[in-house]
């Protein structure tokens, strides 16, 4: 299980819409899970959510909690006020879960200097709560 959603003290986000198919993404932070679709059928995780499994097996997908921890794939440092209200600068990082190669998402990494983030960092998710909604973002991994 991974650290529980808190109260987030950041400038609001735009935050997404919550469908039946990725509800479970952005509500999983509730209990602390980091939930991704994985395939009955073939075990094969699925980013972002999707009806069926890309392998075409038929398998049903189903939410299940992943380590939530990762390590970073790329990233980039944003040094331009696109959104005057967002503090500058912060990162946003492609992080790869360990439970598949491959299995990547866009996030921020957070509780760091920016110029500490490098590629190959292991990171740890954390939820920026905003009602139901549970945001992950990724903070350094000392563990």
């Amino acid at each position: 299980m991974t650290e529980p959603a808190v109260e987030s003290d950041q400038t609001p986000r735009m935050l997404p819409q919550l469908t039946p198919q990725n509800r479970h993404f952005w509500t999983g932070g509730a209990n602390g899970e980091l939930l991704i679709l994985r395939c009955r059928g073939c075990g094969r995780w699925v980013h972002p959510p999707a009806s069926v499994c890309p392998t075409g097996d038929g398998g049903e997908l189903v939410p299940e909690a992943t380590s939530g921890k990762g390590t970073v794939f790329t990233f980039t440092i944003n040094r331009h006020p696109y959104n005057p209200a967002v503090p500058l600068p912060y990162v946003i990082a492609i992080v790869e879960l360990p439970e598949q190669k491959g299995l990547r998402f866009t996030t921020n990494i957070v509780n760091c200097a920016p110029e500490d983030v490098t590629i190959g960092m292991r990171v740890r998710v954390l939820f920026e709560q905003y009602d139901e909604i549970h945001v992950p973002v990724f903070e350094p991994d000392a563990s």
